[in-house]
């Protein structure tokens, strides 16, 4: 297949790096000093599913240089998905698939409002990894998983072309072929709103967040109030997420921290107003009350996230 992949970070250069290694037709867009790098030396991906090195690369800052492809992975940040969203005309053909893979719910609503819902496949991303340096990705743990899906769940020869092609990257990628991607986009909020809020909070890993009874707790509850959001937005749940949410933090990396606690730390732009953000807006728009991520917005506004 020939993909293009906007956003070569932690998400966009992993999975897209997988596919290049896979033998796919794999473009990345990106800029800078990463950029650079990735013309000049290739993608490297450190992993604990196995390194991998891609050379050369496709790489370019200008999506005009691509064309047309059969499916696009969004990997950028929240906060960067207008600039993402404004820079796919040139890759889109009658049936190209847009593939939205940020954190938070409402990312694939603010892609369909320039491209409509027919090309957009609302999609999930479970891993541990970010750019350890210019044209290096660092994969530390987690899944390594993807789901995704036509918006209405329909099965269809697209999604089914793009799950095989992410199946060549073996062992390296695990695929998910969810029954509703709404609920699984839901239940991705709830784990990684819930952990990120408390890791920024607090500054520590999950390995300590998950093993202290108090912190336990309040991970507990922040992802019970994000239960309760999700059912008054018309998204059923599985009655035990939570419980399997606690039981997906056991699996993870000890040392695990999200991205919203990296960049809050690193003095960098946050994904907060998407995450922790969200929760507080779509509550008050629900009127379901989540005081427990209240708390947690209101403590990292205050340090300037």
């Amino acid at each position: 297949m020939k993909i293009a992949v906007i956003g070569a970070g932690g998400v966009g250069g992993y999975f897209g790096g997988r596919l290049a290694a896979a033998g796919h037709d794999v473009a990345f867009v990106a800029r800078g000093a990463h950029l650079d790098a990735l013309l000049r030396d290739g993608l490297i991906v450190t992993s604990v599913a196995g390194d991998l090195a891609v050379r050369p690369v496709q790489a370019t800052g200008d999506t005009r240089e691509i064309g047309e492809v059969d499916a696009v992975l969004l990997g950028v940040k929240t906060w960067q998905l207008a600039d993402a969203v404004a820079a796919l005309p040139p890759l889109l053909g009658a049936d190209t698939a847009v593939v939205s893979l940020q954190n938070g719910v409402e990312a694939p609503a603010e892609v369909a409002a320039v491209v409509g819902k027919t090309a957009v496949l609302p999609g999930i991303a479970k891993i541990f990894a970010w750019i350890e340096g210019a044209g290096r990705i660092r994969h530390a743990g987690g899944a390594a998983s993807l789901a995704f899906a036509e918006w209405d769940n329909r099965p269809s020869e697209r999604v089914r072309r793009l799950r095989a092609a992410f199946a060549d990257a073996g062992a390296g990628v695990t695929i998910v072929e969810p029954a509703d991607i709404w609920a699984e986009l839901w239940e991705k909020f709830l784990f990684v709103v819930s952990f990120g809020g408390l890791g920024a909070v607090t500054g520590e890993p999950i390995g300590v967040l998950r093993t202290r009874p108090g912190t336990r707790r309040l991970l507990a509850d922040a992802m019970t109030e994000i239960g309760r959001l999700a059912g008054a937005s018309g998204i059923s749940l599985a009655d035990d997420v939570v419980a399997a949410s606690l039981a997906y933090v056991d699996q993870q990396p000890e040392a695990g921290t999200s991205s919203l606690q990296r960049d809050i730390l690193a003095g960098r732009r946050s994904e907060l107003e998407a995450w922790t953000g969200a929760v507080v807006r779509l509550g008050d728009r629900t009127g379901t009350p989540v005081p427990v991520n209240r708390t947690f917005y209101e403590l990292l506004k205050l340090r300037g996230a």
